[in-house]
């Protein structure tokens, strides 16, 4: 491997940055997400090769034998394949959960490479065997493991929140709060940071296991505590922020084992989900502060929780309401998690075609936090390749409902609840898209239950609301058929 130099590896990793750029720029609009993920596929594999070959470099595989590349080769291949089995075989509906999954996978890998670090930092060349750490070093090992910690068991509960089928409480939808919550998570923190701190100042050249172990398990206490209180409703956001956590926890990595490539790449992660964190904050009337300390959607949660009431609503079938749109001009289309779980996209877009093909102007109208996860419903609609230039978002096509003949909601609920312009509602101030202006709306639910942030909606009572009740697929395939 004498061909492997420091420069070429520099050259390398500068190469992959720059293909981790392109894949952030591209990811920024469903039109170009493919070649985003393009740019991203190649700059992993550009990272990775070039790790490897420094690995070899390293090692000296000639002189010390194969037996720790051939640990790593084992783990990429094993991981990998458990990885693309994983992408393969998940579906829509439970791709939040598997976004959630991967970010604790992240934070555990710092977690114990934090540890190996302790441990034997001379294998990493930080200081030679005998030679207590560095203060820098210390402290950068107690951020790192500190993240990454909170990233692991938030995002442990996280994952239960998104799944929904477990009976544990805390991985139940419903927010867990109690007496005193805000008051225990600020002691933990001190607790953390002064156990942390004793940990870096530690005297002597043998590692200060004790409040390293200490700040560990609480690190990973306060990553529940945080997690817990949180809503349903605000599940998107926590999606985003535990995104950004993941980036700093593998910069932490990169600084451990002093890897430019993992310092960059999650740099931008981190960046770039604190971003889309604001993003998300802002679509739900949330403070980012608040998000960023794991403090929001409990009070908000609880107060919605409640007896909801019995108003006369009127239903239809889903052939009238292939009559209606048939004979409307214009025509807007609310994705929901509805859409999602009943994977009907595919008869949606068919639908669309047949209605376009009539003369009608249909165009969908997409929230920032629709869905279990930010861009849940882009993917969605992606995936059936409805055209780009048929999708808007909420800000660039609110200002047409009060225009449009037909608004079809399609297991939305939130995100259309004209209760948010009620100062008193627990979502109030949280931008909605604006079908209650519509002429005549379409509703197709399962039932008349109530949404994610558990409030009832006013849309469903309206006089020019139609409720469409049943699964999604089934009720589309019923339009598709009226439609003819």
């Amino acid at each position: 491997m004498d061909f492997v130099t420091m420069n070429m590896v520099t050259m390398m990793y500068l190469i992959a940055s720059v293909c981790f750029i392109q894949a952030l720029k591209g990811l920024s609009s469903p039109a170009t997400a493919r070649k985003g993920n393009a740019f991203g596929m190649v700059g992993m594999a550009i990272a990775a090769v070039t790790t490897v070959a420094l690995i070899l470099k390293l090692q000296g595989l000639a002189q010390t034998g194969s037996m720790g590349f051939g640990l790593v080769l084992l783990g990429v291949v094993v991981g990998g394949g458990i990885g693309a089995y994983a992408a393969k075989k998940v579906e829509m509906t439970k791709m939040p959960e598997l976004v959630a999954a991967m970010h604790s996978l992240i934070g555990l890998a710092a977690v114990c490479i934090a540890v190996a670090v302790v441990s034997e930092p001379w294998v990493f060349e930080i200081t030679k065997q005998g030679v207590a750490l560095p203060f820098g070093n210390r402290l950068e090992l107690f951020i790192g493991t500190f993240v990454g910690a909170v990233t692991f068991s938030g995002s442990v509960i996280a994952f239960g929140k998104l799944s929904g089928k477990y009976k544990f409480r805390l991985f139940q939808g419903a927010p867990v709060s109690f007496p005193g919550q805000h008051i225990l998570n600020l002691v933990i923190f001190v607790a953390l940071m002064a156990f942390g701190l004793m940990f870096c100042f530690a005297p002597g050249d043998q590692p200060a296991w004790t409040p390293f172990i200490i700040m560990a398990v609480l690190a990973f206490v306060l990553g529940v505590l945080i997690i817990i209180p949180i809503g349903g409703a605000d599940m998107p956001v926590v999606v985003s922020m535990l995104n950004s956590y993941s980036g700093w926890a593998a910069a932490g990595i990169g600084f451990s084992l002093n890897n430019s490539m993992l310092i960059i790449a999650g740099s931008l992660v981190g960046s770039s989900g604190a971003i889309l964190s604001y993003i998300m904050c802002k679509a739900m009337n949330r403070s980012f502060f608040n998000v960023i300390l794991g403090g929001f959607g409990g009070e908000a949660a609880t107060a919605a929780a409640g007896a909801q009431e019995q108003r006369p609503h009127k239903a239809g079938s889903a052939e009238d309401a292939a009559f209606i749109m048939s004979n409307a001009e214009t025509v807007i289309i609310v994705p929901g998690y509805g859409l999602a779980v009943a994977r009907a996209q595919h008869s949606l877009k068919e639908l669309v075609e047949k209605l376009t093909h009539k003369g009608v102007i249909v165009k969908y109208a997409i929230h920032p936090v629709a869905g279990r996860m930010p861009g849940h419903m882009n993917v969605l609609l992606a995936e059936a390749e409805v055209p780009y230039d048929q999708v808007f978002e909420m800000e660039d096509i609110n200002g047409e409902f009060g225009q449009t003949d037909v608004v079809l909601v399609l297991g939305a609920n939130d995100v259309v609840n004209p209760a948010a312009k009620d100062p008193k509602s627990a979502i109030a101030g949280m931008p909605i898209l604006e079908a209650y202006k519509a002429k005549s709306i379409i509703v197709n639910k399962r039932s008349m239950a109530s949404g994610y942030a558990g409030l009832d909606n006013d849309l469903f009572y309206q006089a020019n609301t139609m409720m469409v009740f049943g699964d999604a697929k089934k009720v589309i395939e019923a339009m598709v058929k009226a439609v003819d």
